[in-house]
């Protein structure tokens, strides 16, 4: 195969792997699940009660090509179990793509996650919510906070491999102006995989004038092995209030890499229990 040809073939690849917060194993588990409401595994529960403990409700924010069950099929009980009311919401639908979402424009994605955010306070009587998103779900939520007036609603978020910066995909994406084909169908059919490309626009107008907002704490949990997102550490924020984590420095022989550290790596969901309730943190381990 002729050198130019395994590149498009990898970078194609590549971006189909770009955010994906989790694929089910097979496309009867994704039925299953979707068909299963998610109240019955005990979130997205509108009767729950924010205690005096956890007063605010958490809301996870999945990746591309994800949806709202598959990406938190761990997390979300975990939480559950700790006592937090917890709520998820399906963004960046497009027609005829069943289960995979996260594909439409980041901006606009962040608008429905507006209309969510709503949604829960409402239900749940809170003044704030948390935010927890994976991959895109960790940087989209910030275009909410900065342009949509969604800083006075969020206390923190957190963000489990968040391409807030954009990916290189290990330098893949420099071949994007010898395959105008390519970047067209990026533009017309998977509009959120153009936006994340480090430098679109997109993400040069969310970073102009710093990566954070007053009133909003950030914490960012990142691996060194992340094959999507890369360099890994473009995922770390800059600016107060901000806490960069890396899985690898709590416990080196972490493997986890961009899917797992989202899905069902124990130390960064142990790191996300602890950046929900910092007055109550605990030393996170390779045992957390």
């Amino acid at each position: 195969m002729l050198p130019w040809r395994r590149a498009l073939r990898a970078f194609t690849a590549a971006l189909l792997i770009a955010g994906a917060a989790t694929l089910t194993p097979t496309a009867a588990a994704a039925a299953s699940a979707s068909a299963a409401p998610s109240s019955a595994r005990g979130w997205n529960d509108y009767d729950c009660e924010p205690s005096a403990a956890h007063p605010r409700p958490v809301v996870l924010v999945h990746g591309t090509f994800a949806n709202s069950v598959d990406n938190w099929l761990v997390l979300a009980p975990y939480l559950v179990g700790r006592g937090y009311c917890v709520f998820s919401l399906d963004y960046g639908q497009l027609p005829h793509v069943p289960f995979f979402h996260g594909l439409g424009p980041v901006a606009k994605s962040a608008e429905q996650l507006d209309t969510y955010v709503d949604k829960v306070l409402a239900a749940t009587g809170a003044d704030e919510v948390d935010l927890v998103g994976h991959s895109q779900g960790g940087m989209m939520p910030r275009h909410y906070l900065k342009f949509l007036g969604g800083a006075p609603k969020v206390n923190a978020l957190i963000g489990l491999a968040p391409d807030n910066h954009g990916t290189t995909l290990l330098g893949l994406t420099k071949l994007l102006p010898y395959f105008p084909g390519i970047e067209a169908l990026l533009t017309t059919a998977t509009p959120s995989l153009a936006d994340q490309i480090a430098g679109s626009p997109f993400l040069t107008r969310l970073n102009a004038g710093g990566d954070t907002v007053p009133g909003v704490r950030y914490t960012v949990i990142a691996t060194r092995y992340d094959e999507v997102v890369t360099p890994y550490r473009s995922q770390f924020l800059d600016g107060p209030n901000v806490r960069n984590v890396l899985v690898q420095d709590l416990c080196p022989v972490d493997l986890s890499e961009h899917v797992a550290v989202g899905v069902l790596d124990r130390v960064a969901h142990h790191e996300v229990a602890n950046a929900l309730d910092p007055a109550h943190a605990t030393p996170t381990t390779c045992l957390s």
